[in-house]
């Protein structure tokens, strides 16, 4: 019996790498490999547990039986609360009617792309980036991929967006950037701000604006003197042009709990909200409740800010130098240095080298697939994130990781490394 026909959407759609490979890790697990499992962009609540205050209060909720459909763009109270929310922290001001609450992240960026992206529609998005070209995918848009690189952090520049801006109906930034980590210069991010506001300045009347499509879902988590910045507070002519993808998601390790926000023109938000109800992509009533309650104690979310971020940046810097202390013990090896988010961006250089068997490492899959096996650490390469097969950069996600075995698993992967013939 052949194959069934579905759609020319569901024909073409790519499977999630990450998801894959998640599939290859829980079954070596189950045959009794310990994996040392850095792979997915998550939290282990037993190690990083939402706030208990947060906790309380959806249990109360639900008490309160707030168990019926909520309006469509978000109870009045979460949208005061984000409000306030955000104005405290970022000094952004923004009105209930342009803030749409939604179950995370992702319903709100797969709303944005809808009310804004039409077949053939021109898409720049960067490499390695999380999804965008799922998302463009969707929508049969042109994508335009601008190849980041190390040497500005895996961050696309105002230079290389430039010359695909003409025509182009969306921009879509992320900040920190999942996978690396890794965030804009106020520079940087302001070239790209004064390119968006000089095209759209000169597209005639009733011509499509192009828009910034601005995920900064890890922005309260940055480290060292790294400072988060947004295209609003850096140029207010933006605030027309630019769609925020905010939640509490990673800010407090609540990727379950599934309650995020949009920020935009009231126009924009108006059409994702109608996107939104059609699909039924509301947060639950009781969370809402629940997170509308706990975003005015700012006492309380200071307190668990200072906690659970000192006990990321641990982890991430403890990684990151036992790398680093491998790279200058002669392997070839590399990582960059911490800056946000939940993620460590490494690099391993093996290709060509030779196993104690005599087998050569002769692409990269071969690499992964040996450092999976032999150091039994599971990491994501950037080809998941839309960067070439032959990349050699990984990312490292700490949210499942536990301090006590960090040392281990270093050891694990040096004595993998020593094993390796030129």
């Amino acid at each position: 019996m052949g194959s069934i026909k579905l759609s020319r959407l569901a024909e073409a759609l790519i499977g999630s790498e990450i998801v894959s490979l998640g599939a290859e890790i829980k079954e070596k697990i189950k045959q009794g490999n310990k994996i040392y499992n850095y792979t997915i962009g998550d939290f282990d609540a037993a190690v990083f547990p939402i706030p208990q205050q947060l906790e309380e209060e959806i249990i109360r909720a639900y008490k309160n039986h707030n168990t019926t459909y909520p309006p469509a763009d978000g109870i009045l109270e979460l949208r005061q609360a984000v409000a306030q929310f955000i104005q405290q922290r970022e000094g952004l001001t923004y009105q209930t009617n342009e803030i749409l609450i939604a179950a995370g992240g992702r319903p709100l960026i797969y709303a944005a792309y809808r009310a804004i992206v039409d077949k053939g529609d021109k898409v720049i998005y960067p490499v390695p980036s999380w999804n965008n070209n799922h998302y463009v995918h969707f929508n049969e848009g042109e994508h335009v991929l601008i190849k980041s690189s190390i040497e500005n952090h895996f961050l696309p520049t105002a230079a290389q967006i430039a010359p695909h801006i003409k025509g182009a109906t969306l921009l879509a930034l992320c900040s920190p950037l999942n996978p690396t980590g890794t965030t804009f210069t106020k520079e940087e991010l302001q070239n790209i701000c004064d390119l968006v506001i000089a095209e759209n300045k000169q597209r005639k009347e009733g011509e499509k604006k192009l828009y910034l499509l601005y995920d900064q879902i890890y922005w309260t988590l940055t480290y060292g003197d790294t400072i988060h910045y947004n295209p609003v507070s850096l140029n207010p002519e933006m605030r027309a042009y630019t769609i925020f993808i905010d939640g509490i998601s990673k800010a407090f390790a609540a990727t379950g709990v599934r309650v995020g926000w949009s920020m935009g023109p009231a126009e924009v938000m108006n059409k994702m909200k109608a996107i939104n109800s059609h699909v039924g992509a509301w947060a639950p009533m009781a969370e809402q409740k629940a997170v509308a309650n706990y975003l005015l104690h700012t006492q309380q979310i200071d307190r668990y800010f200072t906690v659970f971020k000192a006990a990321v940046e641990e982890r991430l810097y403890r990684i990151y130098e036992g790398f680093i202390g491998l790279k200058n013990a002669g392997f070839t090896i590399d990582a960059v240095a911490p800056q946000a988010a939940i993620y460590l961006t490494v690099q391993i250089n093996l290709v060509g080298k030779r196993t104690a068997e005599g087998k050569v490492l002769e692409n990269q899959g071969a690499v992964t697939a040996y450092i999976l096996n032999e150091a039994k650490i599971a990491i994501v390469p950037f080809y998941a994130f839309g960067a070439d097969r032959n990349s050699n950069w990984y990312r490292l996600s700490v949210g499942t990781c536990k301090t006590e075995e960090i040392d281990e698993m270093l050891e694990n992967l040096k004595n993998a490394l020593v094993k390796l013939k030129d």
